[in-house]
């Protein structure tokens, strides 16, 4: 998946829809830099760079960073069949370290809906390394 065009080139697939409204209302992930690069039925993709005051005591990335922008892609992607739908639950695997500066791309996929549940899968990259997995847990609101 692409990033976003350089700066002062018009961007032609910007995400539409349910998910891409409710991103764009997410003070917290934006606030953080996050942008949403694409939403479809059960996937989205969500990128975020690494900034300094996300490093902890190790000088690498604090893993709640990490874990936030994996749980705003899954967030896009149960959200992108319209229902408002929240998380009953989420973990996460770290696998390697991320460090300030590094470009983190999270790409959501659904694995199964049943029901007002649904179960989503996160893999979060560094370029072509991946740092961390993670399952969410979701239920759509009644």
């Amino acid at each position: 998946m692409q990033g976003l065009p350089p700066a002062g080139e018009p961007r032609h697939d910007i995400p539409r829809g349910p998910a891409a409204a409710m991103f764009a209302a997410d003070q917290a992930s934006r606030g953080l830099g996050m942008e949403l690069l694409h939403v479809g039925p059960g996937t989205a993709v969500v990128q975020m760079r690494v900034a300094l005051q996300m490093l902890n005591g190790h000088s690498i990335g604090h893993g709640g960073y990490v874990f936030m922008l994996a749980d705003t892609a899954f967030a896009c992607a149960c959200n992108s069949h319209g229902p408002v739908t929240v998380a009953s639950g989420a973990d996460i695997t770290f696998i390697a370290p991320v460090r300030e500066g590094d470009v983190l791309v999270a790409t959501a996929a659904e694995r199964a809906r049943y029901g007002r549940s649904g179960i989503y899968d996160v893999t979060v990259h560094r370029g072509d390394d991946i740092v961390a997995e993670f399952r969410g847990r979701s239920r759509t609101l009644s």
